[in-house]
């Protein structure tokens, strides 16, 4: 478990220990925090270890009997997926770049020849999002266009990597042409959500054939999602391009806690006059990031049906598709209706 302490890997690490009681091994850069999850959960074993460093992550690898590695940091390149492929180590990965996705994609063959596994777009966003749009679309018969939103809690604590991610991300360019839309998500009412760069908007145009997919963000804060978008129309996130100023940006983003800690997601398909909308809310995205990445995981390791030689994006393993409906037992709801309002 890579990252294994923080916001997400502490819940994957839990949650996984229920059911594979000492088997969980907490690893990362920081070993004590490591040991004490280990011991919190029963483990008799921990592992210190930096994804950014291929070749100690391989000799930590070749030193330990691993079935699964469940990524919850985000590695530079590919060399730590192809480090536990090509070993026939499985695979989970809750990245939600997709360049780095695509550079795991192109490991397919030299998994499917070890038989290992990788399941990507594990999380809410992607993952829950890629479950409900691949719904939406059968739902329609095919669609020709998906729209996705989501919205977080602007108050939420997560961790560094996660607000790292979305600093830089709002210093991106919007994704191609789109628009911002408004969509009804229940509990928060009808909201403006704008284009935003994750990454299940570009892997479903292939896994779903669909040509028009669009994933937009918004805050549970009404005010603070007008002004982040609103500064970033204007070019204000530009210079966090720059290191140093992405690391004040993201200091000053992980101490501001204006909001609450709920999420929704929704998916939205379309084709001629016929629709389908999928809609999943909760409270604390970390903690359901982890829970998505723990059934994968479980998945992986227990049930043939989820196990598939190769690499795969959460919705194009048929065995994972009911996993919406598994998610209800943790106070999360999924709603599904040909009626929610999008404009």
């Amino acid at each position: 478990m890579v990252g294994g302490y923080g916001a997400v890997g502490a819940v994957v690490c839990r949650t996984l220990a229920t059911w594979f009681p000492g088997r969980v091994v907490p690893a990362g850069r920081d070993l004590e925090r490591a040991r004490r999850l280990a011991a919190e959960i029963g483990s008799d074993e921990a592992v210190g270890v930096d994804v950014t460093d291929a070749g100690d992550f391989g000799d930590v690898l070749a030193r330990h009997r691993i079935g699964a590695v469940v990524l919850c940091v985000e590695p530079l390149d590919d060399r730590i997926a192809r480090a536990c492929l090509t070993r026939g180590i499985h695979l989970v990965d809750i990245g939600a770049s997709h360049h780095l996705l695509a550079q795991v994609e192109a490991l397919d063959s030299a998994a499917a020849a070890t038989g290992a596994a990788a399941v990507l777009s594990v999380g809410v966003a992607p993952g829950l999002t890629n479950l409900l749009a691949r719904r939406a679309h059968l739902a329609v018969g095919g669609a020709d266009q998906v729209d996705l939103t989501v919205l977080l809690g602007a108050g939420e604590r997560h961790g560094a990597d996660a607000v790292r991610w979305t600093v830089s991300r709002l210093a991106a360019p919007s994704p191609g042409a789109a628009r911002p839309r408004r969509a009804w998500l229940p509990g928060y009412g009808l909201r403006t959500a704008h284009p935003f760069p994750f990454s299940d908007q570009y892997t479903l145009r292939r896994t779903l054939g669909v040509r028009r997919v669009t994933t937009r963000l918004c805050l549970d804060s009404r005010a603070l999602t007008a002004a982040l978008f609103g500064l970033r129309r204007a070019g204000a996130f530009r210079a966090a391009r720059r290191p140093g100023v992405e690391r004040a940006l993201t200091a000053a983003f992980s101490m501001a806690h204006l909001g609450g800690d709920g999420w929704a997601v929704r998916a939205d398909a379309r084709k001629s006059d016929e629709r389908a909308s999928s809609v999943m809310t909760g409270k604390a995205q970390s903690r359901a990031t982890a829970l998505v990445a723990a059934h994968v995981t479980r998945g992986l390791l227990a049930d043939p049906e989820c196990l598939i030689p190769g690499v795969r994006h959460i919705d194009e393993v048929p065995a994972l598709a009911s996993l919406p409906e598994d998610l209800c037992a943790y106070d999360i709801d999924l709603h599904e209706t040909r009626d929610l309002l999008i404009t």
